[in-house]
């Protein structure tokens, strides 16, 4: 039942629902890819080579199917689709809980986007992270996670997973590998974790030495892509597992909160079943209408993404000119430049947050509100992917559920400043708010 991203059949008006003697050509709706293709494929190319979705009528974007629960033509069609005979792949849906078309259409693009076979969309980030990790981990599973991550998948796995289900996680630099094989316990860890660019202090992880590693022993890479969709392709890197917040850079507004969970058709279909899957099982459902929306923007995500690492470059090597401690992967004296540089996907440079560390949380404040309320720079605001520059002190907000000796070890400065460059106004404009800003300090 599991979405499988469409290659082959480009273009697909639905027509009238079919009974379940049409089911023998079942590739109509979902058909699998060459996962080669995918991995070879730029990402905005591979968006471009899916299958159009026409709307009912013949619209050129696709209809809301907003229904939460569908009829069927035979009554034994309905046995045959809790069975597993029918689903999706046949254009058979019974409840939009399990699956809805509105949304699996998001899914073949997110699958597309990371160039994985399958993928799910979910109501939130932390419902993808949390419903992977429930299904790959049973009672007394072992985790091993870079210690510099997003302080609710910190807590989330330091303290509820501990709590509810007997996981236990092990918390290690992610750039000593040393440390990351020694952590591993063959036979009881089931996952790596680890985020592609770390929140907050962008530290780029060595995805295919880490999923080297990691299958030596029988591990589970997932990778947290939040950060870097279209700049890095962990999937094609290594990775089993890639999962993203789509609230951020995909949906590009600030508006939707949303998840996805992308990787094989196997994983996908174990995560929906109806006895066991944890998405199936926990409801982390998307709604169709948001599904909808975030389909729409997709499509100019490339664009996008290109501006936003083309500011935040300047933006870094203006601001180092300047004398700001300033950290952004696309600088020569970032430690993982090389790296990075070996893995971006050229087109979409690396990425577009920088971080600046003003040293203390005083310092910080001061120098966001200078930017916010006196020269109008940006914006006082977690989350990040905006169009407008958001800015937020990690250590007391976004990383707050990290305990101080945490925070020191993740490398969290109490000033670290994370900035989501937007692209709203000139590149000249907004930096001149910048500079008049600082020099006031």
């Amino acid at each position: 039942m599991a979405n499988i991203l469409n290659t082959q059949h480009l273009l697909a008006i639905p027509g009238k629902k079919r009974n379940d003697r049409d089911d023998e050509d079942g590739d109509a709706t979902v058909a699998k890819k060459s996962s080669l293709m995918a991995c070879e494929a730029d990402p905005d190319v591979a968006l471009a080579s899916i299958r159009h979705e026409f709307g009912e009528h013949g619209g050129v974007n696709m209809s809301i199917e907003a229904s939460a629960t569908f009829t069927v033509m035979e009554p034994d069609t309905m046995r045959r689709i809790f069975a597993g005979e029918l689903g999706p792949e046949n254009d058979f849906f019974v409840y939009s809980r399990h699956f809805n078309p509105t949304v699996l259409n998001l899914s073949r693009k997110m699958a597309a986007l990371e160039g994985t076979q399958a993928a799910y969309c979910t109501s939130s980030g932390m419902a993808a992270i949390s419903s992977v990790l429930l299904h790959l981990c049973s009672s007394g599973g072992h985790v091993v996670a870079s210690k510099t991550l997003y302080g609710g998948t910190h807590a989330l796995l330091s303290h509820f997973l501990p709590r509810t289900s007997n996981i236990t996680t092990s918390f290690v630099d992610i750039t000593d590998h040393g440390a990351v094989a020694d952590a591993i316990v063959e036979g009881r860890t089931r996952v790596l974790y680890f985020e592609s660019m770390a929140n907050p202090t962008l530290t780029v992880a060595d995805t295919p030495e880490l999923s080297r590693m990691a299958h030596e022993k029988g591990v589970t890479v997932v990778v947290d892509n939040t950060f870097t969709p279209m700049v890095l392709s962990p999937a094609k890197l290594g990775a089993d597992v890639v999962v993203h917040s789509i609230s951020k850079f995909i949906s590009g507004g600030a508006d939707i909160i949303a998840g996805a969970v992308c990787g094989s058709e196997k994983l996908v279909k174990g995560m929906m079943d109806l006895r066991g899957g944890s998405l199936m099982l926990l409801g982390p459902t998307m709604n169709a209408k948001v599904a909808f929306e975030l389909s729409e923007r997709i499509p100019h995500l490339g664009l996008r993404m290109k501006e936003h690492s083309r500011r935040a470059q300047v933006y870094a090597e203006r601001m180092r000119e300047l004398g700001v401690k300033v950290i952004y992967p696309g600088l020569k004296d970032h430690p993982q430049h090389k790296l990075a540089t070996e893995m971006v996907n050229r087109e979409y440079g690396y990425g577009g947050l920088l971080s600046i560390d003003m040293e203390t949380e005083e310092r910080a404040n001061k120098l966001m509100t200078y930017l916010q309320n006196a020269t109008q720079f940006g914006l006082m605001a977690v989350s990040l992917g905006y169009y407008e520059t958001l800015m937020s002190c990690s250590g007391s907000s976004t990383s707050s559920e990290l305990d101080p000796s945490q925070k020191a070890a993740a490398g969290i400065s109490p000033g670290l400043v994370r900035m989501s460059v937007g692209y709203a106004g000139t590149l000249e404009q907004k930096w001149t708010q910048f500079e008049k800003a600082f020099i006031r300090m």
